[in-house]
Parts: structure tokens; sequence; C-alpha cells
């Protein structure tokens, strides 16, 4: 497997706790946390596009109460 480039987003600066995301050559997504940078999960972008979209639109918002 070849080295990722992984990239995290210019809004976290030098931020400590920040996600970082990384495309293939199949076309999938990887993600990772910085805390934890041996665990990355796997996703397409559609799944990742619905994922941001519903995090904008607050349908996640139940879940932190």
């Amino acid at each position: 497997m070849s080295a990722l480039n992984w990239q995290k987003s210019s809004y976290s600066g030098e931020a400590a706790n920040c996600v970082y995301v990384a495309a293939t050559g199949d076309g999938t997504i990887k993600l990772r946390e910085s805390d934890t940078p041996d665990t990355i999960l796997t996703t397409t972008p559609d799944s990742l596009r619905a994922l941001i979209l519903g995090a904008k639109a607050g349908e996640f918002d139940r879940l932190a109460s």
C-alpha cells in the first residue's frame, strides 16, 4: 500500500484534536483522529458527504443530549 497523503482542515490551525482525511487510489476515503492515528476508518465519498451534510443540517444534534 502506498503512503497516504493525510490532510487536516485549515480551520484546525495548531489544534491538537484534529481529524485527518486521505483519498486512496481505489476511490475510498480514509479518516483518522490525531490522538489515535493507528485507528483508521474507511468510507466512500458519498457516505462522507451524507455525514457532513447531516451534521451541518443538525440531524445529529439530539445525540448529544
